[in-house]
């Protein structure tokens, strides 16, 4: 029997796509999401395990050297479908419809969680960025652009320079930190609440 998935599980996949999740097709059963984080953030990775546990076969392990704690779901059509609009070949794509798929704030949460930073600082100063490097400048507009429709976000594409290679990223400024802020907390599990402002 087919496995569906729930609004709030799909939800979930798409913002581990957009941040660390990688998929899996294995050519005819279908494809699957594996989950991967340092040790550090093991509370995260059994809080997906969770939220993603009638779509497993086994919990989450942790590698042998003890630095990684990881686990994968089974291979399912409807994660297929997603890996038809999130990949080109092998290599992860912003769809030329994300603002029709990036519409739920758990979404947008899990993302922050897996790649996102926060940049505080004392006397009212904080502001956060979403690092999508391996997107291209025109994905990163388009990502942009949903914040802005589907979450009323403001941010701007910035393209840092990093050891001789520039890496796209969103940031969210004055304009937008408060609104971002509002829309993520309610989803930010324990092991990250260092990536919300302290004080507010």
């Amino acid at each position: 029997m087919e496995i569906k998935l729930t609004k709030r599980q799909k939800s979930i996949i798409i913002g581990t796509i957009l941040g660390d999740g990688h998929l899996e097709f294995n050519g005819y059963k279908g494809t699957r999401i594996q989950i991967k984080q340092c040790k550090k953030h093991k509370e995260y990775v059994f809080w997906l395990y969770k939220e993603l546990k009638n779509l497993c076969k086994s919990p989450p392990n942790k590698r042998k050297d003890n630095s990684q704690w990881f686990f994968g779901t089974r291979y399912i059509n409807e994660i297929t479908e997603l890996k038809n609009v999130f990949y080109s070949k092998k290599t992860k794509i912003v769809p030329e419809n994300i603002s029709d798929i990036l519409i739920d704030p758990l979404s947008l949460a899990i993302w922050y969680m897996d790649d996102g930073n926060l940049d505080w600082r004392l006397k009212d100063h904080f502001a956060f960025s979403l690092c999508i490097n391996c997107f291209s400048l025109r994905e990163a507009k388009m990502l942009k652009d949903a914040l802005e429709k589907n979450f009323q976000i403001f941010s701007t594409v910035q393209n840092p320079l990093c050891r001789g290679k520039r890496y796209p990223k969103l940031y969210i400024g004055r304009q937008g930190r408060l609104k971002f802020m509002s829309t993520i907390k309610p989803y930010i599990i324990d092991c990250f609440k260092h990536k919300i402002p302290p004080l507010l």
